[in-house]
């Protein structure tokens, strides 16, 4: 894989997460590591051998769950790691739980302080997904009037030229009647969500202020509600990085293959390939 990426010149990035024995984020995990000077100068020569080794581009940070403790801490081991990986070359992101204001409560928000990890990372990956999610209500996943709050919010600690907006690359399925606590949505592949809704015959709708598709269909006796994306909706949200001034975007995730997206791209922007670590993106142009 690294080797076809550098064949198209793209950058590879190592993805740095904190996961636990069950495959879930450990934020026990994160207190060890930034609050030891040793583990963390042990991990970042580490994870230099590999970029070396494996031939990445850099460093992406992806903690979550990150404690309100270890706020300034977190931050500090992304400027360490950044100052170091530079010196070599090779570049450090950090991914950014979606937050509207500075002070926002919840332990996904708390322990990410924007101003201090946009001064340390090379460039920040907003994750701006999530708001229809597996155990959350029926709601379009990146609805575009709360994707505009976060980076309203984000560009008074960021510079735009740092900032990376993070797109979903799926959907979810709801049986209905929503129940809080037992409702559990599947995720899907947007052309998968395009097809249940041919199989069933039933219309796809747009919702104006989330700039997202939706449908409802029933099987066995079960009502269904369905949020994706389609290239409305993702042609809404590429239009936020010129509006904003941002860096580029990025998607997750990979794994479903959505050609209308690069499609879209492609013909809104100038899609900026290197195969080194200098790379910049400026006038209409993305990160490849």
């Amino acid at each position: 894989m690294i080797s076809e990426a550098d064949l198209y010149q793209v950058r590879p990035m190592l993805t740095l997460t904190p996961l636990g024995e069950d495959g879930h984020f450990n934020n026990m995990l994160i207190t060890g590591l930034v609050n030891n000077m040793e583990t963390q100068e042990r991990l970042i020569w580490n994870l230099g051998l590999t970029v070396t080794e494996k031939g990445y581009g850099g460093v992406n940070v992806d903690f979550e769950y990150i404690l309100p403790e270890d706020r300034d801490q977190f931050s500090a081991f992304v400027g360490r790691l950044t100052r170091v990986m530079n010196q070599f070359g090779y570049r450090v992101s950090v991914a950014l739980a979606p937050k509207t204001s500075r002070n926002q409560q919840g332990l996904l928000y708390e322990g990410v302080d924007y101003k201090a990890l946009g001064e340390a990372a090379n460039e920040v990956f907003v994750m701006a997904y999530e708001w229809g999610y597996t155990y959350g209500p029926p709601m379009a996943v990146a609805p575009l009037n709360m994707v505009r709050r976060v980076l309203d919010y984000a560009l008074t600690e960021i510079p735009g030229n740092k900032i990376i907006l993070g797109m979903p690359n799926y959907g979810y399925d709801w049986p209905l009647p929503y129940e809080r606590g037992t409702t559990k949505a599947r995720t899907m592949g947007n052309i998968e969500a395009v097809q249940l809704a041919i199989g069933y015959g039933v219309p796809i709708r747009f919702d104006e202020t989330a700039q997202s598709p939706y449908f409802h269909y029933w099987q066995y006796g079960i009502q269904h509600e369905v949020w994706f994306e389609d290239p409305r909706s993702v042609r809404a949200k590429l239009n936020l990085v010129e509006e904003y001034g941002l860096k580029g975007a990025g998607y997750w995730q990979l794994m479903q293959l959505f050609r209308a997206s690069w499609l879209l791209m492609e013909d809104q922007f100038l899609i900026n390939k290197q195969s080194d670590q200098t790379g910049d993106v400026r006038n209409r142009s993305i990160d490849g």
